[in-house]
């Protein structure tokens, strides 16, 4: 028989359920999925469901743990009682969980070479890409990418798009959907933008091809939060394009590509974001790629995929330690190969998708802490000539 403890006022208290205990919380975007162990004194008849209620008074009802609790504020902190139901009515309210915060997920957004639409993809949740509803202003091929947990910038453009748009730079609103807008220039045309990184606050776009179709070492930097044009930050140790970057909170690191006199490069350097200046020599690929793609997590590098010796499409994956210089090691391989790269990750999951044969819509997953082979993630909504630019909100190392 329950001991008493619950009941509201004008119930059996007594034959009401004891209090469900252990109560916990796990974020969701705008929601809170709430846990709790079932009481084991039922009281006077068996348990007919449960009720989770936020602090604020928001809630939801169910047969059993957990309990999906929907429409609450992302950042903003939440507790929650639990009252187990029965014939008699309820039961004392539950002890309260522990503050939960619901976020949005991490998220990689594509960018569409082929139709210029955006999309993205739940990290966390193989899948097909879910439409973000808006397009950019010129097509995202070949672009560097960089993003903070809320805005990308990209920069550089196909001359077949739009040659002044070639110089442009345009942002994107990661937390509410909208169209692309300016945000504004590279210091000369940049067709075929080389890479872009940022560490969440800081964005790195090199200029691929300078304005004379040369390949160019400049290196510009802007912050994302601040629209306003690219400043120099310093060079690269060579001139190329079609190069990809990954980066952790304090280092950017920049891989592979076209240079002067070869069609791949397998030089790797790195640059301190904070702090403008020329490139370093941090090692080697395993050998010569070029439409590489990159991402990270705060510590690991991965580089995918590309273009070798006769521009046969590798399936290839390596990796580095950011922090410390020193050649790539095998990592495992994708499923098919692949080039010109979008790749996104969170802290503990990497993303790739790019051209196979002309186009592709597959995506790849791996995770970033244990080497291995990729597994199929889903597909981009349209196949990608091309291939497309990524931005990832979990982490500003993107290419």
């Amino acid at each position: 028989m329950a001991r008493g403890r619950g009941g509201f006022i004008g119930q059996d208290g007594l034959n009401a359920p004891d209090s469900p205990t252990g109560v916990s919380g796990t974020s969701g975007d705008s929601s809170v999925s709430v846990a709790f162990t079932a009481p084991t004194d039922v009281g006077g008849s068996a348990i007919t469901g449960y009720r989770a209620q936020s602090n604020t008074g928001v809630g939801a009802s169910g047969t059993s743990s957990p309990i999906n609790v929907t429409g609450l504020s992302n950042g903003t902190s939440y507790t929650f009682n639990v009252w187990a139901i029965n014939a008699f009515g309820y039961s004392a309210p539950s002890d309260a969980s522990s503050g939960v915060t619901p976020s949005v997920p991490d998220r990689a957004f594509w960018f569409g070479r082929t139709t210029v639409n955006v999309f993205y993809s739940n990290i966390a949740t193989t899948g097909n890409t879910t439409d973000w509803g808006y397009a950019m202003s010129y097509a995202a091929r070949n672009t560097g990418t960089a993003s903070s947990s809320t805005r990308a910038v990209q920069a550089g453009y196909d001359f077949s798009t739009s040659a002044t748009g070639a110089r442009k730079i345009e942002q994107l609103n990661l937390s509410s959907a909208g169209a692309g807008t300016n945000f504004g220039e590279l210091s000369v045309t940049s067709s075929q933008s080389n890479w872009g990184l940022g560490n969440g606050t800081r964005g790195l776009l090199s200029q691929g091809y300078d304005a004379s179709a040369s390949y160019s070492n400049v290196i510009e930097y802007v912050t994302i939060a601040s629209a306003g044009n690219g400043t120099d930050f310093g060079d690269q140790t060579v001139a190329r394009v079609l190069a990809s970057a990954c980066a952790s909170t304090t280092r950017g690191v920049a891989n592979g590509g076209f240079v002067s006199g070869a069609n791949q490069s397998n030089i790797i350097d790195y640059v301190t974001i904070a702090s403008t200046g020329n490139a370093t020599d941090f090692g080697d690929l395993s050998t010569a790629f070029n439409s590489t793609g990159s991402c990270s997590n705060s510590t690991r590098g991965l580089i995918a995929g590309g273009d070798g010796a006769s521009f046969s499409q590798t399936n290839e994956i390596q990796y580095i330690t950011i922090a410390s210089t020193g050649n790539t090691s095998d990592f495992g391989d994708l499923t098919h190969g692949v080039r010109r790269l979008g790749a996104g990750a969170s802290a503990t999951r990497a993303l790739f998708a790019g051209e196979y044969s002309g186009n592709s819509n597959g995506i790849n997953y791996v995770t970033i802490g244990s080497t291995g082979n990729a597994t199929d993630f889903g597909d981009l909504t349209n196949a990608e000539t091309d291939g497309p630019a990524c931005a990832s909100t979990a982490h500003g190392g993107i290419s």
